[in-house]
Parts: structure tokens; C-alpha cells; sequence
């Protein structure tokens, strides 16, 4: 039986995956937090130790904080166990980081492990490959109140699609936070839009707009289980991947 081991298990994300994977017949080796003291689940500890919880699991899910990554990563290395990373506001040092370890256990590293979003993700790239830049693209995004990182790693991962179908750097053509006298649009900028509100799990989509049409693609999320779902289901088919670093496509078959 697959064993996975959670870190950010206390958070609402560790959670709702420890249900999902117990629900499929998995079994849950365990979890870490900060505060490392409590359960996931009748019997299952959670601790601060990642690497005791790494030499126990056969994979490991984070869906922690951007600080503890550097740590999560030594424990799966140490332990050659592979990790799914699902954490969010992740910068260009903690993607450097991913592509170092990716050289010793497979990872994969996503924005959202939603199917459905990452099957918007391929539309998008799509879309953008064979729509040139007369057509503006705009990414809208709402997630509940409590959300820290704007825009969202989903709107970004869109971005990155759009970017990618076009052959261009998303770093280069983003345009984010419009306030005053801002001037006309950027040719072949791709831009950000993030509302913050209520409870909402999270809402995307993607506007291609050029003269007298435009083009609207979306995806919303009505509840956590569907990223804990795509998580367990990533997990599983990382089990066995040579080194290296993957992305939901793999998942997908795409």
C-alpha cells in the first residue's frame, strides 16, 4: 500500500488530502507542521521532524509555506523519497532550489493540482500559440479573504501557458496591479487581475480579447477536495519516475 507523508498536514490544504487519500484505500505515514504537536487522523502523528516522515512515506505532498521548502527538500533527498510540491508564492530562489534537488529524486511542481485547471492550462497554451498578439490576453482571479500570494500560483501557471504558446518570457510581458494614468496597453503584454473575497476556493479565467471578439475560458473550484484529489493522483503517478522534474501533464498524459 502507498504511503504518503503530508507536510503542512495542520493546514487546511494537509487536510482535506490525508481525507482523500484515506478515502482512496491509501495510507497516511504521517505529517509535519510548525507547531508539530497533534493528529492528522486518529493515530497519525503530526510532527517537525520532516525527515523521520520522509524515511517513512514512499512520497512526500507539500502544501506548506515557501520558508520550509529549502528543509522539505534536504528530507527527500537524505530519504530518495519523490515529493509533490503544491506550496504557492514560490520565488525564483525556491524554484533554483526544486531545479537543484530535481537532479536527485523526482519532483513535481505545480501551481494547482487541479485536472480540470491544468487542462485549461494546455487550452490556454493552445490558444495562445495560434491567436498572435493582435489578441490581448487578461488572467482574472478571486480566492477567498485569507489568501497571502497575489496572483494566485494557478493564474500564474495560465500565464506561464499563455507565454509558452506565444514563445515569450512571462517575466518580460506581465503587466499587474493597473492604478492611474497608466497609458495604453503593451502590445503582447499578458495581464493580472486578482480579487480577494468571501470564501471563494478559487475562480480563474482567461480573456483573449481582440477587434470585435473575444474569447473566455475558465475554471471554478467549488471546494478544496479537487486540488487534494489531483494531488494524491500526482502523487501516485510520481512513485517510480526516474530523477527529474515534472509538471500535471505528465498526469494528464499531455
Amino acid at each position: 500500500m502507498t504511503r504518503i507523508g503530508i507536510f503542512g498536514a495542520a493546514g487546511r490544504m494537509g487536510r482535506a488530502i490525508a481525507q482523500v487519500a484515506q478515502e482512496a484505500g491509501l495510507e497516511i505515514a504521517g505529517g509535519t507542521d510548525r507547531g508539530g504537536a497533534g493528529e492528522l487522523a486518529p493515530g497519525i502523528a503530526i510532527t517537525a521532524d520532516p525527515l523521520a516522515l520522509a524515511e517513512q512515506s514512499d512520497v512526500l505532498i507539500d502544501f506548506s509555506v515557501p520558508a520550509a521548502l529549502s528543509a522539505h527538500l534536504d528530507a527527500c533527498i537524505a530519504a530518495k523519497k519523490p515529493i509533490l510540491i503544491g506550496t504557492t508564492g514560490l520565488e525564483s530562489a525556491h524554484h533554483a532550489l526544486i531545479d537543484e534537488a530535481s537532479r536527485q529524486v523526482p519532483i513535481l511542481q505545480t501551481g494547482n493540482t487541479s485536472l480540470g485547471v491544468n487542462l485549461l492550462a494546455a487550452l490556454v497554451e493552445q490558444a495562445a500559440a495560434r491567436l498572435n498578439d493582435d489578441w490581448d490576453i487578461e488572467i482574472v482571479e478571486m480566492h477567498h479573504r485569507h489568501k497571502v500570494d497575489a496572483p494566485s500560483g494557478t493564474a500564474l501557471l495560465l500565464g506561464e501557458a499563455a507565454a509558452r504558446g506565444r514563445g515569450i518570457a512571462l517575466a518580460d510581458h506581465s503587466e499587474r496591479g493597473r492604478d492611474g494614468i497608466t497609458g495604453a496597453r503593451a502590445r503582447g503584454a499578458i495581464g493580472f487581475a486578482a480579487l480577494r473575497g468571501g470564501s471563494v476556493a478559487g475562480d480563474h479565467q482567461v480573456i483573449l480579447a481582440a477587434e470585435g471578439e473575444r474569447i473566455e475560458i475558465g475554471h471554478r473550484a467549488e471546494n478544496r477536495v479537487i486540488f487534494a484529489r489531483g494531488a494524491v493522483k500526482g502523487a501516485q503517478w510520481l512513485i517510480g519516475q526516474p530523477v527529474g522534474r515534472y509538471d500535471m501533464k505528465g498526469v494528464l498524459g499531455l
